[in-house]
């Protein structure tokens, strides 16, 4: 099946701009939905307003498909504390940019650091902050709500390839960068960098944090999956089935599986916490030899997302083709077409697919479905239960499998 397309927001041109330098690497969606953001090239981030954005595309006559979105809008500034209208932001960040991540904070969350007294920031429940990590080996750190340079974040020595945000709100941001190592700051102490992992032996492509802030997966050239525990910052172990270098990761709502996708032409579905491959997405038929998987095969996957309900997986590679999957079936159940893709993220509420080309984004409707009572359980249980504790309960075998995502 076709995915209905919910809108665009396209980049502006000039008479003399080239498509060189406008490669949009990176997208992202605020977590209480108020804000996306994308990359336009050239070192321009663009922020508009997510509620926005959706009244725009159903007054230019799209079908609005998305009637469940949140139209919350964010609180206010805690600056001013004025109540201002959510409005859109150009931000030049002076070199180009290859990721964002989007933290708010939780001002009951106490930071790591020791000297609270010399902060010269105090972030407030209200606030919200964009991460943008650059070519020149920089993370700058901005005010959504008014689009102020608050933090340049500076050791680094190459691209920050990704960055993420612990979902917990203690705006502990973790990069990942070409110089082979993730570094881990604490923006609650004014950006100070806490410590360094190290453990790849060539560049780092992507990094997630698990749901419950307590694991972090990070993926790169040769082949390379490695979790961590991030109450440690110590390696728990590396996971080995791909054949080329991995590219992107996240992992699903409850935490009990993890997606990586690979130019091997392939999207695995792990249990991070026993390193065992679940699912195999190909994206190529049939899929090529362990030999052949590091050719130049055209099929290389860019990017994945993990929706919201747990059951679905988007995936975009460059036979310029973005992919809806069910984590339970062997073929895509939705496609759409996308010329140079780089990069895919499902919205807040799961209820929109965007995706970066050039520059611009396309927005698609996701797979509609209501999820079974049994999987809204499974969800549950596993947000509170690795698999090793499910492995021990007194309950039939079947449905502990079930509860592993291994039927």
């Amino acid at each position: 099946a076709r995915s209905r397309t919910v809108g665009e927001l396209l980049a502006p041109t000039s008479p003399f701009d080239k498509k060189c330098g406008r490669e949009n690497w990176t997208l992202a969606f605020a977590p209480d939905g108020s804000y996306f953001a994308w990359s336009q090239g050239h070192r321009i981030v663009k922020l508009v307003p997510w509620a926005q954005c959706l009244n725009n595309f159903l007054l230019h006559g799209t079908k609005n498909v998305a009637n469940s979105v949140s139209t919350r809008l964010p609180r206010q500034n805690s600056d001013s504390g004025q109540k201002n209208k959510p409005c859109e932001h150009i931000i030049d960040c002076g070199d180009i940019v290859w990721s964002l991540a989007f933290g708010s904070s939780v001002p009951e969350k106490q930071s790591r650091c020791v000297n609270i007294e010399w902060h010269r920031f105090k972030f407030g429940q209200d606030q919200l902050l964009l991460a943008t990590g650059l070519n020149n080996g920089r993370i700058k750190i901005w005010d959504v709500y008014t689009g102020k340079l608050l933090l340049s974040l500076m050791d680094h020595t190459e691209v920050v390839r990704d960055l993420t945000f612990a979902p917990d709100g203690s705006l502990i941001l973790v990069s990942a960068s070409r110089d082979k190592t993730l570094r881990v700051w604490d923006l609650k102490d004014d950006g100070n960098m806490m410590k360094v992992l190290r453990g790849h032996q060539n560049w780092v492509y992507g990094c997630a944090f698990s749901p419950d802030s307590s694991i972090l997966c990070s993926v790169g050239a040769s082949k390379a999956v490695f979790l961590w525990d991030m109450d440690k910052y110590s390696m728990i172990r590396k996971l080995e089935g791909h054949h080329n270098d991995v590219v992107a990761c996240e992992f699903s709502p409850d935490g009990a599986l993890l997606a990586t996708a690979s130019y091997d032409t392939r999207v695995y579905v792990w249990d991070p916490h026993i390193g065992v491959i679940l699912m195999e997405f190909g994206h190529l038929f049939p899929p090529p030899t362990p030999i052949f998987a590091g050719g130049a095969n055209d099929r290389w996957v860019r990017s994945v997302s993990f929706s919201h309900d747990g059951l679905h997986i988007a995936s975009l590679a460059d036979d310029k083709m973005v992919r809806f999957w069910r984590i339970d079936e062997e073929y895509p159940v939705q496609v759409a077409p996308l010329n140079n893709g780089l990069c895919c993220t499902f919205s807040t509420d799961g209820s929109v697919l965007a995706a970066g080309q050039d520059g611009s984004v396309y927005f698609w409707a996701t797979p509609r479905q209501v999820s079974s009572l049994q999987h809204l359980c499974r969800m549950a249980i596993r947000r509170v239960m690795p698999t090793s504790q499910v492995k021990n309960l007194p309950i039939p075998s079947k449905v502990v499998e079930f509860l592993c995502y291994q039927i």
